[in-house]
């Protein structure tokens, strides 16, 4: 069966608007690319896709992530009286 395009194609961009390359990820966290892939391997860091040889990101994934990695903060110690 034939199914006719009625919808317009989608750009590259547009595609993968909601993305991050490991790349620019790396950039943005101030780590290595290499890092983020140790990270994966050890599945560490925020969960990745792989597309080809493209390795990217959901945004809302890293946000995500990012608040887990959130430590509490810790009580001022008390001194004895």
């Amino acid at each position: 069966m034939i199914q006719s395009q009625t919808e317009p194609d989608m750009t590259a961009s547009a595609l993968l608007s909601g993305w991050i390359s490991r790349k620019d990820l790396a950039d943005a966290l101030g780590v290595t690319v290499d890092t983020l892939g140790r990270w994966e391997a050890r599945r560490l860091g925020p969960p990745c896709v792989r597309a080809g040889r493209m390795v990217l990101y959901r945004r809302a994934a890293v946000q995500d992530w990012l608040a887990a990695q959130e430590m509490p903060r810790a009580k001022a110690a008390r001194g004895r009286r």
